[in-house]
């Protein structure tokens, strides 16, 4: 353990050594260094998220839980601090901006996920009922919902005749984002609900027969590709997400699609590219039974998180707002 701390503080005092020269060699700051020389998006902003966030200066380490309105006014402190003529360094004011925005939009679309996952659902607020109604109309709009409690909520995915219990792990952010996906991608929303009903039929190669005994193999050929509870996958894919962004995972997606702070939008979007990644994920693995479902979803889970990896990668790319990234 003691060997441990000191190596920590050795590479710490290199390093700072090593950034005292760099900017005696260049004339530049660490971070004029990484926004002159690292391209926009993910790369730059994480590398200028741990330049700030490692710094000794307490001003640079508290920049990246600023409130938004004061993103201007900490830029002008770090420029001065630094001692950075703003005008002839214009670009530098610019990047930054984008970085922070991107930073602290990050911490803050935690706290808003993080507030609706946190708030239970109440059968006796009518908002609450109102999008629970919506959200049965954006995916069966040619079937009319009999009553409030009704078996026909299973025909969407939930475990029983009142869909409220089942939002108790993830409260209302599982409703947000299942009506979300209905509303906005509701011809995808509503296939993927009709497969996770009526599985296709599973193709057998002859390579798959050969290992079966003659009954096995009828069986087989008789077996359909598993089904999943929609609605119950939806919020379960919301419990991916929401771990996905609270660990950090989704930093790189999110600064590489969102030009200046993520907001509760991007979250959703990227909750319907879940969904309809591990839709198809789900199909390819062709599990047993419904029983695999945890072994399909930890595998599904490793593989995005790998992608995620990746600084250039970005989930859904057609989601994102602006391309305005490539000149900040």
């Amino acid at each position: 353990m003691l060997i441990q701390v000191c190596l920590y503080f050795y590479c710490k005092f290199l390093w700072r050594c090593l950034k005292f020269v760099m900017r005696k060699l260049t004339g530049r700051c660490e971070l004029q260094r990484i926004c002159y020389s690292t391209k926009p998006g993910a790369p730059r902003t994480m590398k200028i998220e741990t330049s700030l966030r490692d710094s000794k200066s307490k001003l640079l380490q508290t920049s990246v839980s600023v409130h938004p309105d004061a993103i201007e006014k900490t830029i002008d402190d770090i420029m001065e601090l630094k001692k950075i003529n703003p005008d002839i360094n214009p670009q530098l004011g610019i990047s930054l901006q984008a970085c922070l925005l991107q930073i602290v939009g990050y911490r803050n679309l935690i706290a808003d996920v993080e507030k609706l996952r946190r708030e239970p659902y109440d059968s006796e607020n009518p908002q609450h009922e109102e999008m629970l109604l919506k959200l049965w109309t954006f995916l069966k709009p040619n079937t009319p919902l009999e009553s409030r409690i009704s078996k026909q909520w299973c025909e969407i995915g939930f475990q029983g005749d009142d869909p409220k219990t089942d939002f108790r792990g993830m409260g209302l952010l599982g409703l947000y984002n299942l009506q979300y996906f209905a509303e906005r991608d509701a011809t995808a929303a509503q296939q993927v609900l009709s497969d996770s009903l009526h599985p296709k039929c599973r193709d057998i190669t002859k390579e798959e027969i050969s290992k079966f005994s003659k009954t096995e193999w009828e069986k087989k050929r008789m077996d359909k590709a598993i089904g999943y509870s929609f609605a119950i996958v939806g919020i379960n894919i919301t419990d991916l997400a929401y771990n996905l962004l609270i660990s950090g995972a989704l930093k790189t997606h999110f600064y590489n699609i969102a030009p200046e702070a993520p907001t509760l939008s991007h979250f959703q979007q990227t909750f319907c590219y879940l969904m309809h990644e591990f839709h198809k994920f789900w199909i390819e693995e062709d599990p047993m039974d419904i029983m695999e479902f945890n072994r399909v979803r930890e595998k599904f889970r490793k593989r995005i998180i790998k992608q995620l990896q990746n600084p250039d990668m970005a989930l859904c790319p057609h989601f994102a707002a602006s391309e305005g990234l490539i000149n900040m």
